[in-house]
């Protein structure tokens, strides 16, 4: 009954808590957490990611909090429009059928997002492998090329894509660009390397422990010193004959829960001309743990490790628990590789700047948004602490959300401005 109780006490309060998007945005799903994530998807769209019309069809047939009405739907287009791009194939050129292949690999990557509950699911791989042949498809076609690659450092090995923006020979600015949580490297296709690549900066995405491929064909979850993930990426673009890289406009860029990485990967990478932080993390449980209502987060403190897991448990199974809660904890537990939501938290307690961040040597750029759901406050934090060392934006209204979803065109123009101003670039 003790449980009971708790459990009831979580939904009540995280259920009382309205994304404040729901004031500046259509909704699309009466699942707050839902609508967030096909925003997300629609938010890639300008940069070839998907179809406007099919995702919205799509998103009709969604049931709120159903994490398997989700994926099937996502399942069924992203097997529909495979369908497509091969018939497509057989009758125009891999050019004319890219962004086919492109919009499937995010419909596949879609349809995985909430599986992440059972460890032993088979679509965790089937859909992975699928999004990845979509998506190696779509790049093979790229005006350059895209290069899958895998960089060894201590004791696994990164996986990256490397993209050219032009086959000159003159060096040109490049971004190393980091997900989070739960993001892959092919998202940062749609978000940051597309209008990357039109402003003439090289662009090489990675992952590392932790996120959707390493955590897949590795078996390993998340490391808080990412330095060991970065270096060896850095010592790659440095030292390739293959590329050609301005050192002195090398930048690193870490996307939501990347915002922590990043910033721990520059304090010991001395290479790096800049870091941007969209958003800038200073203290992973502190962000993690404030999210609990004071009845979770006294069974956290407790040290109770029996009766946090048995909560968190009896949460994650049950069918009407708030989605943003369920996922967060099935998530959590899956990409840091730990059946033990106690140790999950317990784990993130290494995730912070505090004794790092004043070993940043370069300018750092550090987003926030008027209505940051996941990390609030942590931007601001990163800002104080590093002072004049650090530009602090905040995104209002539309652009406003969690890593600017829907509003990717003004998050690169901030970008992109600021690198002009700091690095000296000229788009």
């Amino acid at each position: 009954m003790f449980f009971n109780v708790r459990t009831i006490l979580f939904w009540q309060l995280l259920s009382s808590t309205c994304f404040a998007q729901e004031e500046h945005v259509l909704l699309f799903n009466n699942d707050t957490n839902f609508h967030f994530q096909i925003l997300n998807i629609l938010g890639g769209a300008i940069y070839s990611g998907a179809d406007i019309s099919p995702v919205l069809d799509a998103a009709r047939s969604i049931e709120p909090g159903n994490f398997t009405s989700f994926s099937d739907v996502f399942y069924n287009l992203a097997y529909t429009t495979k369908a497509a791009a091969m018939d497509a194939e057989n009758s125009y050129s891999s050019i004319n059928v890219r962004d086919i292949w492109f919009a499937a690999s995010t419909y596949f990557r879609s349809a995985d997002f909430y599986l992440h509950g059972n460890w032993s699911d088979p679509l965790i791989n089937e859909l992975w492998n699928e999004q990845l042949s979509a998506f190696d498809k779509a790049i093979a076609a790229l005006p350059i090329p895209g290069k899958r690659l895998q960089i060894p450092s201590d004791n696994f090995t990164v996986e990256a894509i490397w993209y050219s923006a032009s086959t000159d020979t003159s060096r040109r600015p490049t971004l190393i660009l980091g997900n989070g949580y739960d993001g892959s490297q092919e998202d940062l296709y749609h978000t940051i390397v597309v209008p990357a690549l039109a402003r003439g900066w090289n662009c090489i995405t990675y992952e590392g422990p932790g996120q959707p491929l390493v955590r897949r064909r590795q078996n390993l979850g998340f490391i808080h010193d990412w330095e060991r993930v970065v270096t060896p990426v850095v010592d790659y673009v440095l030292e390739s004959q293959a590329y050609v890289v301005d050192p002195s406009r090398l930048v690193l860029f870490g996307f939501s829960f990347g915002g922590y990485l990043a910033a721990r990967a520059a304090a010991f990478e001395p290479r790096l001309s800049a870091v941007m932080l969209d958003g800038g993390i200073f203290d992973t449980y502190e962000s993690f743990s404030s999210q609990l209502p004071p009845a979770g987060r006294e069974i956290l403190e407790s040290g109770n490790k029996s009766a946090f897991d048995a909560l968190a448990s009896s949460l994650a199974d049950a069918p009407n628990a708030p989605t943003a809660l369920k996922w967060g904890i099935e998530q959590g537990l899956w990409s840091f590789k730990t059946k033990s939501a106690y140790d999950f938290m317990q784990t993130t307690k290494l995730y912070n700047l505090k004794d790092v961040i004043h070993k940043i040597p370069v300018p750092v750029w550090t987003a926030d948004a008027e209505f940051e759901d996941f990390f609030v406050n942590q931007s601001l934090k990163v800002k104080e602490a590093l002072g004049d060392q650090a530009t602090y934006h905040q995104f209002e209204g539309a652009a406003g959300y969690h890593c600017q979803v829907g509003a990717f065109q003004e998050l690169n123009r901030v970008m992109f401005s600021w690198l002009s101003k700091t690095l000296g670039t000229s788009k």
